[in-house]
């Protein structure tokens, strides 16, 4: 019998892909597992069925998780686990506990506001009933299994694993994991922040690992490093531009970080009179919320200059459904809502009221994974599909890069070469391929000798103290297929589209061929 390494680890998500962080550690002797991360996958249709599917493990096997930090990709299936009957703690930070009340309780609406909207759209008559992952309620069992600790604290979540955070600078309360289990001692990053971050201190950790798991979200773009106040005029200049053509300017935002940090910036402008005095409105309860916890741990900031973003009076927090709907009625104003990629949330109804406004301007000022509708319109689609309707998009789209809360491709590197020496391997995770290749490619540069894993989602590897990891299974085939652009994106495309082109075919009979022609080949591949 082939001897078992002494632990082993499994990637459930985040493996060639940004959104859906999940590894499972077991020790070789047979005891207990846990989880760093349980996040929900976003993007594309197809991808996000990957929520309801088969979890990759049992959770009888599983005695905790460490999570690292509150964004819904890396905590937004704890409530499923809970929904089906796992009891564990779930160890983090005081702040993201705190922020996780708020995070899985809306994440849980969200889910059952979607199925109630999918249930109901006219283009799914005749479909099966759409169920939601889970409810708010389950979120809030979630939230109640939080066992918070302190930075740089030794604890130990299962017997047989040893662990402590160490300050990640992403978002308040994120942290990356050391875990010391089976004589192997392994860090695992979560999400990096950039180095100078507004709000949260620059990241920390130890050195000389045997293994160190590191996200590679922008492992191949190095942006231009601002400072705060260059950035401020940034953003005032992309705010003057907007507002001087008339319309709104909406803003898809993370509700958690990247809503504080622009109002933060915001203020600093309104204060100082450098931009038009527009009323601001944060139409998202859950940034509403999370703003508030903000405020309870605001000694933990930096860069505020004793602004309260809280209670400001230019900013005005929308909680009531109504009112959100109000604001498809006005013109001239600052709208950030939610979700940053526009896969759900209050955004949507914004972008299918101001998308066909030519005065109008969106501007993103994060991460949009490939596949989301955030995405498919910032590489210029001239129509999206949304929540089944047709909107062709007029509005002028924009871009910030330097609001990020990912460390960029040099960023990521240093973080990397303070870890080393790393024995072991070094494994990139939570990066598209593109990304993943590109930060292994420099990192080979500068140490040939350092194994380098690029993990697909469900391969497992054997972990041995100072030796490099070994494949012990191969990843699901079923799944590669799911990441990234997908069917579903294309058809959006080509029904948004459908219409407009027909029309410009000549002639009654040629434009009723046409559709027989689509027909023939739409059954031809059906067989």
């Amino acid at each position: 019998m082939t001897a078992q390494p002494p632990l082993s680890i499994t990637f459930h998500g985040a493996a060639q892909t940004v959104t859906g962080s999940c590894m499972e550690l077991a020790r070789g002797d047979g005891g207990k597992h846990i989880l760093v991360d349980c996040g929900l996958f976003q993007g594309s249709r197809t991808l996000e069925t990957l929520n309801h599917g088969q979890l990759g493990f049992d959770p009888s096997d599983i005695a905790a998780v460490v999570l690292t930090h509150a964004h819904i990709d890396h905590c937004g299936l704890l409530p499923r686990l809970m929904a089906m009957g796992w009891q564990g703690p779930i160890w983090c930070t005081r702040a993201t506990a705190d922020l996780l009340e708020y995070m899985l309780a809306d994440a849980g609406r969200i889910q059952e506001g979607d199925a109630t909207r999918r249930n109901r759209r006219p283009d799914r008559r005749g479909a099966a009933h759409f169920e939601p992952l889970y409810t708010e309620r389950d979120g809030l069992a979630a939230w109640r299994a939080a066992r918070p600790v302190p930075l740089d604290t030794w604890f130990e979540p299962a017997p047989g694993f040893r662990a402590r955070l160490w300050p990640a600078g992403h978002i308040l309360g994120s942290a990356s994991a050391e875990i010391e289990a089976g004589g192997v001692r392994l860090l695992c990053s979560g999400d990096i922040g950039p180095e100078n971050k507004e709000l949260q201190p620059d990241a920390e950790g130890p050195c000389n690992l045997d293994y160190v798991v590191c996200e590679s979200t922008y492992g191949n773009r190095v942006r231009e490093h601002l400072t705060i106040a260059a950035r401020r005029d940034a953003l005032e200049t992309e705010i003057k531009q907007a507002l001087v053509r008339g319309g709104n300017l909406v803003i898809p935002v993370f509700a958690l970080e990247r809503t504080q940090e622009l109002l933060t910036d915001i203020i600093h402008l309104v204060e100082a009179n450098r931009i038009p005095g527009v009323p601001i409105f944060v139409d998202s309860p859950l940034a509403s919320r999370a703003t508030r916890v903000f405020a309870v741990h605001a000694d933990e900031l930096e860069d505020l200059d004793g602004i309260d973003i809280a209670r400001h009076p230019s900013v005005h927090y929308v909680e009531d459904p109504v009112d959100s709907m109000h604001l498809n009625t006005i013109s001239g104003a600052i709208i950030m809502a939610a979700s940053g990629m526009c896969e759900a949330g209050r955004i949507r109804h914004h972008l299918k009221h101001n998308l066909c406004r030519r005065e109008s301007t969106v501007l993103f000022v994060g991460f949009q994974a490939a596949g989301s509708l955030g995405r498919v319109i910032l590489e210029g689609a001239p129509r999206v599909r949304i929540s089944g309707n047709e909107v062709s998009v007029h509005a002028r789209i924009r871009r910030i890069d330097t609001y990020s809360a990912h460390a960029d491709q040099s960023e990521l590197a240093a973080w990397i070469r303070a870890r080393k020496p790393i024995r072991g391997s070094l494994i990139l995770s939570h990066g598209e391929p593109e990304g993943i290749e590109a930060l292994a490619a420099l990192m080979q540069q500068e140490d040939a000798a350092l194994s380098i894993i690029r993990p697909a989602l469900g391969e497992t590897y054997g972990l041995t103290p100072g030796a490099p990891a070994k494949r012990l299974t191969t990843g699901r085939t079923d799944i590669q297929q799911a990441m990234g652009h997908d069917w579903q994106n294309d058809y959006a495309a080509f029904a948004a589209t459908l219409k407009d082109e027909l029309s410009h075919i000549k002639g009654q009979a040629e434009r009723q061929r046409a559709i027989e022609a689509m027909r023939r080949i739409l059954s031809q591949a059906q067989g």
